[in-house]
Order: structure tokens, then sequence, then C-alpha cells
């Protein structure tokens, strides 16, 4: 209420202060979102919540009120009736997470919505263009379809342990009236591709998302009345094993899956009518089945596809399936049908290969140029019969040959990143695999009838299909570089609709590398919705006592051996970057129980309020740091975070526990590991900037223990000496407490360890470790990226006010630094800080969206010293002077554009 207040009072200070405006565009609205998706179809949340921007020109423009109209259909939404919902005028500024609050919604209701708001001078916009979400199948009660199986007639392979030939069903219909709509839910499991008279349906790949099959179920939705026609029809669905059905002997048990089971379906197709009746297709024992082109997939070892099976019009109306079996009725899975509510995977970019070389006679190396997650697309002719193998990897050996120990080691059945493809012997043929994915820069070809081109291979790039949310630049070519290789290991580790540590070795959602990677990733991604998904996985797996088991989902490996609260303190810091970022105060709600008893579970695992279990500071540099420090600092953050959510959730007695909690977990950790002088434990560099980072260490020392950690890099030449915990601790630490000089020559370091060592080196995406790369494709050091925005960039978000409700800039220009361009879409819209060293002083751009504010601090002598669109700043439009505070000048802005010039003494 108090920052409310201030906030009000504020505005209208900078209102009064201000001449009025020349002619502006007129504010519209646009971008709008249902559960952060658009238009996303089937959903399951009887209440979703609404987003929108506000966009406009004018300096100060904000939102005074609002007007949401949700219909049944595009007319009435047209005429301005809300048939479902009319919220009237709502005096708010509220334009992100408005929960629906209409009439209750049905399964398989298409909800037309459009908003319109009033600006700061009580002047209403326009209406937006209309969105949409529709329901999915809200009870289980109308679910008709029956799962399908197929196990006649699939012999397995000893060479590919427990996989069959992927099974294909089909089914004909008829339709006899106009079609007004169409829509199909279809959960497949492990993976399915859904066709349509004689053609895929939809861009998906690896559909459904991976979760806990026994807990959870995904099924997909799609509109396909363009796919249909009065008369004949045809519906086809090919499954794949996926994580349903791991097959592969590995190091985390993926083979003894609670759930693991044969691939099934399961499919409701709802046809309406223009009279408005109803036709439902659904799955049952009339559906014929039998093998088909695939004749071997599984998630770790590959895929291998015989196009001599190939059954041209098997999913097309008229095609003779006397010859195939009945589908077979099985029992479903234990897990309950949810929608999925999240981007689909899909191929993001297609790339063609840099070289070709051959190492020894008829064995080819392709060389993509950069590490990616996917596949390769083949191109090729030869005779019928003749077998390509394709063998994925990231490295090569002394003699140029493919090298895929290090990543390989884990899978201890079956080929490893293989795909195979036999041909049909008839012209060009083009496949790609369905069922699988690869992490590789390399790709090892034998078998090619004949010598390949380049021409022969495209690598296609997968992954989750989230937007971009952010960018990156500046003069330094090495650390735009390093925010390359961050973008492109974070796509390449959220593949399937989860994050993972690497998309070759493992494809494990480690929980430390996630949450490690998760700053970065609101800044950079638009993903909240796959991490929402992902804190249900933690929700499913979560035992009664708090315990998590460190990858998630799991096959039920991981709970005894100590993973410790440096990994899943996920289940805690995810929901809170959430709420910090996108003010989602659901997410603190759904998941506080689980985020509680994992605090209480550390609470019975304590000695002396001391948390020492765990995996500590993985893969340091040269020095190790005591695992009390790192996971007693977690169990610290995780305490205060559950306070902070139990007060917002208006839990006060909770707040009141776990405030005193972290209160007593952090006398003990001083008492206990504070060695006086500035250090605490063994005074490694994760040891002292982790104290200071979460918040630990004593007021009156702090300047100690700054001072110390700047020594401890001094006696490493200013560099890092930290694993992935410490290396993000170390930049904000230093930044937080006025050494920008120091945290920008560890991050431009050249030698090891230093990421520009790295790139030195030739990586393409971020490596696993400081040495040689056991991996070379990890995010786990990639909250560097997040250091960048707000320290170089100076975007920060104010938690006091969420989602960048209220923006912090406070742009650093340090070293060698020339000038920086960092831009970051917020749910209000663009904020964006361009900065650059002139001749005559420091010129920073500022960005601040419609119905927020920001607090701008300029590096300044004084606060004449700075000018905004060539007038003393304090007199511009939208600015406010507050305060000198350490070098800058502070401002506070209403939205608009900036133009500020720090002029040179």
């Amino acid at each position: 209420m108090i920052v409310n207040c201030t906030r009000t009072l504020l505005l209208a200070a900078l209102c009064l202060t201000n001449l009025p405006w020349a002619f502006a565009a007129p504010t519209q609205i646009d971008h709008l979102r249902c559960e952060y998706l658009e238009n996303p179809l089937g959903i399951d949340v009887a209440s979703p919540r609404l987003n929108w921007l506000m966009r406009s020109d004018e300096r100060g423009q904000r939102q005074s009120a609002y007007q949401v109209l949700v219909a049944t259909t595009p007319e009435l939404l047209q005429q301005d009736h809300g048939d479902l919902w009319d919220t009237g005028r709502v005096d708010s500024d509220q334009s992100i997470q408005i929960v629906y609050a209409g009439n209750p919604l049905a399964s398989h209701v298409r909800c037309w919505w459009k908003v319109r708001v009033w600006d700061k001078d009580g002047k209403p916009t326009a209406w937006s263009t209309p969105a949409f979400w529709s329901m999915g199948i809200l009870d289980p009660a109308e679910w008709q379809a029956k799962w399908l199986a197929y196990t006649k007639d699939l012999p397995f392979d000893a060479e590919w342990p427990q996989s069959a030939p992927s099974p294909v069903f089909r089914k004909s219909f008829e339709i006899n009236r106009p079609i007004r709509s169409a829509t199909v839910s279809v959960c497949g499991l492990g993976f399915y591709e859904l066709h349509l008279n004689g053609g895929k349906v939809g861009d998906h790949v690896l559909d459904p998302a991976f979760t806990r099959y026994d807990k959870r179920a995904p099924y997909v939705t799609y509109d396909v009345t363009d796919r249909l026609k009065q008369g004949q029809n045809a519906v086809g669905v090919m499954l794949g094993n996926g994580w349903y059905n791991s097959g592969a002997n590995d190091a985390w048990n993926s083979n003894t899956a609670p759930w693991r089971d044969r691939p099934r379906m399961l499919l409701q197709l709802r046809i309406v009518s223009d009279d408005g009746s109803v036709q439902t297709v659904v799955s049952d024992g009339s559906w014929r089945a039998t093998i088909g082109p695939v004749v071997r997939d599984a998630i770790r070892n590959g895929e291998a596809y015989d196009a001599r099976l190939e059954m041209p019009g098997w999913n097309a109306p008229g095609y003779d399936d006397s010859s195939w079996a009945a589908a077979e009725v099985v029992a479903a899975p234990k897990g309950v049908l949810r929608a999925q509510m999240l981007p689909p995977a899909r191929v993001m970019e297609s790339i063609a290969p840099v070289s070709i070389a051959e190492p020894k006679p008829g064995v080819f190396i392709v060389d993509m140029g950069q590490n990616i997650a996917g596949w390769a697309q083949l191109k090729v002719a030869g005779p019928a019969g003749a077998r390509v193998v394709m063998r994925y990897g990231e490295r090569l050996d002394a003699q140029g040959q493919l090298d895929v120990r290090s990543i390989a080691e884990h899978v201890h059945s079956g080929p490893f990143q293989t795909g195979v493809y036999i041909l049909k012997g008839k012209g060009d043929e083009v496949w790609e695999p369905r069922f699988t994915y690869f992490g590789f820069r390399y790709i090892e070809v034998g078998g090619f009838p004949g010598k390949p081109t380049l021409e022969n291979f495209r690598g296609r790039i997968v992954h989750t299909a989230f937007h971009d949310a952010g960018s990156f630049e500046c003069s330094n070519d090495l650390l735009n570089k390093v925010q390359l290789l961050t973008l492109r290991s974070y796509r390449g580790n959220f593949v399937d609709g989860y994050p993972t540590d690497c998309p070759h070795r493992e494809k494990n959602g480690w929980t430390g590398d996630a949450h490690l990677a998760a700053e970065q990733a609101m800044y950079n991604f638009d993903n909240a919705a796959a991490y929402e998904k992902w804190m249900n996985d933690f929700k499913d797996e979560q035992r009664p006592d708090g315990n998590l088991p460190g990858i998630v989902p799991t096959f039920g490996w991981g709970y005894q051996w100590g993973n410790g609260p440096a990994w899943d303190s996920a289940y805690v810091l995810i929901p809170w970057y959430l709420y910090e970022y996108c003010g989602d105060a659901r997410v603190l709600a759904e998941h506080y129980d689980g985020m509680r008893r994992y605090v209480d579970f550390m609470t019975a695992k304590a000695n002396d309020n001391l948390v020492s279990h765990g995996l500590g500071d993985w893969v340091p540099a040269n020095t190790d740091t005591p695992t009390v420090v790192t996971s007693s600092g977690y169990y610290y953050c995780d305490a205060r975070i559950v306070a902070r959510a139990a007060a917002i959730l208006g839990k006060t007695d909770d707040a009141k526990r776990y405030n005193d909690l972290a209160d007593a977990i952090r006398r003990s950790f001083n008492k206990t590991l504070y060695k006086g002088g500035g250090v605490y434990a063994n005074g490694s560099q994760t040891a002292l900037s982790c104290s200071v980072y979460q918040g630990l260490v004593e007021s009156k020392e702090k300047d100690r223990v700054i001072a110390e950690l700047a020594a401890n890099v001094k006696r490493c030449n200013d560099h890092l000496d930290t694993g992935i915990l410490g290396a993000k601790y170390l930049f904000h630490a230093l930044s937080d407490n006025g050494r920008h000089d120091l945290a920008y020559r560890i991050a431009t370091q050249t030698t090891a360890p230093a990421y520009g060592d790295w790139i030195r080196r030739g990586a393409t995406t971020l490596w696993e470790d400081w040495g040689d790369g056991a991996s070379r494709n990890h995010i786990m050091f990639g909250d560097i990226s997040a250091w960048f925005y707000e320290t170089l960039g100076g975007i920060n978000v104010d938690p006091r006010q969420p989602a960048f409700k209220h923006v912090i800039i406070r742009p650093q220009p340090v070293g060698d630094l020339k000038w920086v361009n960092a831009v970051h879409e917020s749910l209000y819209g663009t904020i964006a800080c361009r900065w650059r060293i002139e001749a005559n002083g420091l010129a920073v751009n500022v960005t601040i969206p419609p119905n927020t504010m920001a607090e701008v601090y300029i590096p300044a002598p004084s606060e004449q010293a700075v000018t905004e669109g060539g007038q003393p700043a304090s007199k511009a439009r939208g600015v406010r002077f507050r305060r000198m505070e350490a070098g800058a000048a502070v401002f506070e802005l209403l939205s608009g554009k900036y133009e500020f010039l720090a002029r040179a003494q």
C-alpha cells in the first residue's frame, strides 16, 4: 500500500510539471495472451489468466481502467457483446495476470476476447484485435475414446533393446453435413504423429512433452476444420516409444520407469455441423493397425527407417487396410489426462553444413559448423535396400573421426545417437527422424551410395518453440559471442518441454542446471508457460516428506543419493522468479505447499541450522568449496522465499515462522563459517561470493568480505576459480558491491579458466567444465547473460513491483566497453537501455513501456551534468530528479523514450 501511494503521488507530480504532449499516434492494445500463450487451443484451466500490452509513443501514458469482453462467437464480440464475460469498466492499472471471472466455461468452448483501456486522461482506446482461447475436455467422463495399442507381429531387435517397429493406426469415417468447425484432441505415448486426409497435422515434433506419465498424460488439441471435408475422410496416427517406453539400459534406470509400457494412443475428434449437431470420431476397436516404416526408435539410441515399408496413402481416404489387424483396446496409463499448455517442440531453424571430410574410405564426416540439438535431414538417391548409417556427436579424434566416448558412456545398450535410413530406390529420397533427437555438431555417415555433397544434408535445429524476449549486444565481441553461446545452449537444452543438462549424453532435467540458467532465460526468452509445466512435474515427483530427486522428471532414480539444496531449490527459486519477472502469484499459490515442504525437509536434515549434504559447487576450476557453505546458502535463501511467498498469500503465521528460520540459519552460518577478516570457510571465491550473494553476511563485515573476494580474484590473475554455483554468485556479488571493473575483467579473460578460453578453443555452445568440456553443450554456466542485462545493460526488475511494473535502469560503463544495447520484452512491453560513450559524454537512450515507471541511474558527477533531449534533465517531460547516489544522478521516469547525455567534464 505504501509503495502504491508513493507511486501515485509521484505520477501526479511528474504530470503536473510537464507541458502537454504534441500529437502522438493513438494508443493501441495488442499482444493479447491467455496463460502466456497466443490463441491457445484446448486448455483446461477453469479460470485462465489474460495479459495485454499497451502501445503508445506518448510519455507518461498509462492505463487508468480496462474493459474485457469475452464471447462465444466473433460476431457477438464484433457487436461489443460479451455473453461469457463483460467486466464493464474496471478502474485499475493491471494489464497482466487478469483472472477470468465470467460464466463457467464448458468443454470445447471457444472464447473470443478483446480489450480496451482508458488512458491517463480517461480517454478510451479502440478495441484490440480479437484473440481467442478454447477449452479442452474438462470432465474425464467426456472422453469417449479408448486407448489403443498394437503388439502383434512386432519383433524386437537385439541391437536395439526393447525397440519394436512403430505401430501405425488408421480410421476411415464419413461426414454427411456441412462442417462449421472441427477439433481433435490426441495423446500418443511416448511420441505421436497425427495425420488427416493424406498429410501430417500441424508442425509439432516430439509431441507430447515429457512428463511423469503415471501422474499426467498430456493431450494436445488441434483445429482441423480446414483438413476435413464432406464425404469420406481418414485419420491416422503413428507412434514412437519416446520416454514412455525407453528401452536402453542407462545410468538413470529409464528402462525401469514405473509407467513403462508399449506405445499407445487416444484420440477424440469433434465435428460441429452448420446446424449445430455434433459428430464424434474416437479411437476404439474399429480402428485398424499395422507396423510402419519406422522399424526402430529409442530416445537414447536413435531411429531406423525402412523406406521400402512405406504405405503410400495410408493416411488418406480410400486406402485398402483390409490386411491390417484390428487395433487393440488397452488399459489407460495411470496418469490423469491433462491439456498440454506450453509451446510445442518444433523445427525452429534449418542450417547447411560447412564441410564434409572423408577420414577413411567410405566414411564421411559432416560438420554443421555449430553444436545443435535436433537431427539431420538426409537427401539421397540409390538402390533399394542401400543402408545409410548416421552417427551423431560433438567432437572428433586426432584422425578426424567421430569420438562419442565422453557422451555415450552412460548408455549401456544399443547404439548411441544413430540414424539409419534404408532406401526404397525411387529417385531422390528425403528423410529425417520423427521420434528422437540428438546433440551434435558432427555426423559420421557410412553406406552412402556415392560421394555426398553439402546439399545432401541439412541441420534441423529443434527446441520448445518459445519466442525470444530480449537481445544484448555490446562493443566487446567476446561478450557478444558468450551471449550467442548462451542462447544456443539454452535452446538446445529445452527441446521437449523441460530443461535438460545436455541434449546428447543424458537429456535429463537436472534441477541445478535449470535454476542457475532460469534468470537469464527470463531476460532472453518468453518461456513462462514451459516453466509452469515443469513446476507441475516437480509437484508430481516430490515425496510426502518433501524430498526431490535431482532430475525432473525422473524414472524413479535420484531420491537417495543426496543431490542437495543446490539442485532441489529449483522448486523454490523458479516459482519465485516467475513471480518476480512475470507477476505470477498463482504459481506461488499452486506450489506453496511443495515449496514449504521442501524447506521442512532440509530442516529435518539440518544440524544446528546448517545443511551439509549435496553436490555443492559442481566442477570448480581449481578450488573446492565446502558443501555446507552452498547448501546452507540455499537453505537460507529458500526459507526467506517461502516467508515472502507466505506473506503474499496472506499466510501471516507461516511468514513469521520461515523468516525466523532464515534468521536462525543466518546466525548459525556466521557463527560457524565466518573466520573473521572477511573470510568464510576456506576463503574460496565461491564461499565468499555465496555468502554475499545469498545475503548471509552481516552488514558490518560486508566490506571486508568484498575486499577479500577481490584479493582472491587478484591472486588468480583476475580469473574466476569457481564451479557452476560460484559462477552465478561471483559476478553479481562483485557488481552489486561496486566492483564492476573486476567482474568485467573476469568476464573478458581469454585464458583458462574463462568463457573466452572456450571460445578461443572453438566452442559454439557453453561447455560443461572449464577444462576440455566432457560435454560441449551445457547451460549451467549461462547466468552470465543475466549479468550482461542487469549490470552492463542496466535492466533490473524491482521485486517490490514485480513483472517490471517499476523498472530499475542502472547501466555500468566499464572497462573498454564503448557501447551496449540491451532490450527486454516484458509483459508490459519493450524495456531498452542503449548507451554509448561519445566525444561530449555518455549518451543513454532509455525506453520504458506504457503503464510502468522507472528509476534510472545516469553515471554523472551531478544533476546539472545531465541533459535529456538537449535540455536540463530535471526539466524534461516525464523526468524528476531524485538524488545523487554512488556517482550517478537518479531520476524517476514516466513511460516513454528518453535521450540522456551526461556531459564529459
